[in-house]
Formats: structure tokens, sequence, C-alpha cells
């Protein structure tokens, strides 16, 4: 608790005081959404629904003290109900549990047919000042070059089927860059976690041949050194991207056979709008696979991406008008003798409000055991921009 009060109250005290203390104009940007979502799991049409429903609210609050400070929060405010609540206070303690250093989850309601949860998911002030730049606080550090998989995002690594969470999680870290020239990065970031296991790696990116090229080195969670190197750039009018990371237990260097991931993507985006995009990654030892559930519990780290030796992945996008767009995706998991497969349909209502249709089926082995799972989601949501300057009045 202790913790999270320092965490909250610096951040506040910091960009408070640089505010005071600024004569110039300053501003305020304030967005973010609303949204239902209806889903249903079930393995066959024959057997047991599970119905969920979550409203969930985002809000945005980012400032501009001056040239060179700038601060955010960002908060979700969801609204749990349905079969999973009922079924006991597992997924409700899951939901509430925060994987950062300060605590800033709170189930603030929590019955036996819903609970509300409060999270703080951006919370930083950043400095610049010329070639350099600093960030404190709870952030999203994306050394990601590639677009479903990313084996350099050693600090905050995400699920591709967690469709609903587009901002992605963030980490508790201090985040130092500098830019030498106006395409090239050295970055310094470390990062706690709730464990106080402490994750700190340096990046160097730079442009060659139109290439944007990045290498990076560290260790992560107080137990893996790591290694690795990403590209993006474009083979004629496909964009060609990748990404290697190995990582090796530090405490068993020399004697203990480390991980390995490899990636490598292309995307090409057609005259009408349509775009296809392929990827494909290798693992030489990937995780045993217990379950789908955590694809969606938001506490994945980067040696979870894989839970096959290789894996294959299509995407489809097609704009059927300009306010209907379809798409289709689909996974290939050899070890697990498994694929998963999901469509989905995005119609724009208004400007402001979208109507979206997701379908996932997984089917696979796992523990000897095929297993088949069918989600359904079906959501609306509403998006608010308010944009807020002000300048101080002049002193007596």
């Amino acid at each position: 608790m202790i913790r999270n009060l320092i965490f909250i109250f610096s951040f506040f005290l910091i960009t408070a005081s640089q505010a005071l203390s600024q004569e110039k104009t300053k501003t305020l940007t304030l967005n973010g959404y609303l949204t239902t979502l209806q889903s249903v799991m079930f393995d066959s049409l024959s057997g047991p629904f599970v119905n969920e429903n979550l409203i969930h609210n985002r809000v945005n609050l980012k400032g501009y003290v001056n040239d060179n400070i700038t601060f955010a929060a960002e908060f979700r405010n969801r609204l749990f109900t349905g079969d999973m609540v009922r079924s006991g206070r597992s997924y409700s303690e899951m939901t509430g549990s925060d994987q950062g250093w300060a605590d800033l989850s709170w189930n603030i309601l929590n019955e036996q047919s819903f609970f509300l949860n409060t999270t703080i998911d951006r919370l930083w002030v950043d400095f610049n000042y010329g070639k350099f730049q600093a960030r404190i606080g709870r952030q999203r550090i994306n050394w990601g070059q590639t677009l479903v998989w990313n084996p350099n995002d050693i600090y905050n690594a995400y699920s591709f089927f967690d469709f609903d969470y587009v901002e992605r999680p963030g980490s508790d870290a201090l985040r130092l860059q500098y830019y030498p020239g106006s395409s090239s990065a050295i970055e310094i970031a470390v990062k706690a976690d709730n464990n106080d296991d402490i994750t700190a790696a340096a990046l160097y990116r730079f442009n060659k041949s139109g290439y944007d090229i990045q290498f990076l080195a560290g260790y992560v969670n107080n137990e893996d050194l790591v290694a690795g190197a990403g590209w993006s750039g474009a083979l004629g009018s496909v964009s060609f991207r990748g990404e290697a990371s190995w990582f090796q237990p530090a405490e068993k260097f020399s004697d203990t056979t480390g991980m390995g991931l490899f990636t490598v993507g292309f995307d090409k985006g057609f005259k009408n709008n349509s775009m296809a995009q392929v990827q494909v990654m290798y693992c030489n030892d990937p995780p045993d696979l217990n379950g789908f559930s955590y694809l969606y519990s938001g506490n994945m780290s980067t040696r979870d991406l894989a839970f096959s030796r290789f894996s294959a992945f299509g995407l489809f996008t097609y704009p059927v008008t300009p306010l209907l767009n379809v798409s289709v995706s689909a996974m290939w998991f050899p070890d697990l003798k498994g694929y998963f497969a999901g469509p989905s349909l995005d119609y724009s209502v208004a400007e402001n409000i979208a109507f979206s249709l997701f379908w996932q089926h997984f089917d696979s082995k796992i523990n000897d055991e095929r297993v088949r799972i069918n989600i359904g989601f079906l959501r609306l949501k509403f998006s608010f921009q308010i944009f807020h300057t002000f300048t101080p009045l002049p002193k007596n």
C-alpha cells in the first residue's frame, strides 16, 4: 500500500509543481471510450454455454506543461457480470491482480453476481531536452517490430487474442532515450514488478538501406540474460519484418540450454485498402500449454509467446464498404496438432460509434486430450474526445 501511495503522489506532485511554476500556455487532452462486450463460450452447440458481459470505460488524460514536460494518466473501469463471475472469486481475484511494482488495480465492488474493477495502466511523466528523453512511471515500452508475436518485447508482452485491450499492458519503469541522429536511438530501461524482480536492458536502433534495425541485450525478471535483434523494411511493395531473442538462465549460464524465439513476417496493402499478412515463428523449447485461458489474463511474458516449436499466422482484411470491414485470421500449431480461426466484422454506425462481431475457434490437443473452444463476442463502442486549452491570466 505504501509503495502505491508513493507512486501516485510522486506523479501528481511532480506534474502539479511543474504546472504551477510555468507561465506559458498549457494544454490538456481528454479522450476515451465506453464499450459493452457480450461474449459466449462453448465447446459445441449441444453443450453448455458460458455467458459474460463486460462494460468497459476508458479515460485518457494527457497534459503538456511546456515544450519539455508531458504527463499522462489513463484508467480502465470494467464491470463484469455473467457465469464466470458467479463461478467463484478466483475470476475477480485474477482480474484485480496487478503485476506492476505498484498495485494500481482495485476491485471496488466484488459481489456474487458482479464485480467492478478500476485499473490505472498508464501514469507517467516525460522530460525531454534536445536529443535526450526520460520517462518515469507506468508506461508501455514497445520494442517490437513485427505485428503478431514480438520476441523483442521483453517488458510488456501481450496476447494477439486479447483484441479488446488495444492499448496493451504497461510497465512500472524508468526509460532513458538518446537520439544521436534523425534515424537512430539508444535506449536504456529498468522495470520492477510486483515481486521486485528487475528487468533491465539497452537497445540501439538505426536505419540502414531503408531498414530500421535494432539490437538489444539485458537481464529479464531476475532470471535470464537476453540478447536480441529486429528489423523492419520493405521488399518492393511488401513490408518485411523480423525479430529474434535468446534467453539464457543467468544462474546456470554454462550448463543450461536457453530458449530462442525467431520470427519473420510479411504484410502488403492493396489498392482497394485490403491487407494481407503472414508471420511464422520458431521456438526451440516452447513451454507446455495447459489451457487457453491465460491468453486473456494479461500476465504473459515473452517466454509464453510460443506453445509449438513452429507456429504460422495469416490474416486478410477487406473493406466491403467504407463503413464495413471484414477480416479472417488463422494460426497453425503443429506440435499441438491444432489451429485457431478467427473471423471478424467491424461496422461504423456513426462517426464515434462502432459495432463489432468476433469469433474465435481453438482446436488443439493438450495433455493428450482434444480441446475445442468457441468464443463469440459482440461489441458496441462509443468513443469520445475532448480538448481543453487554457492560458493563465497575467500577474498584476
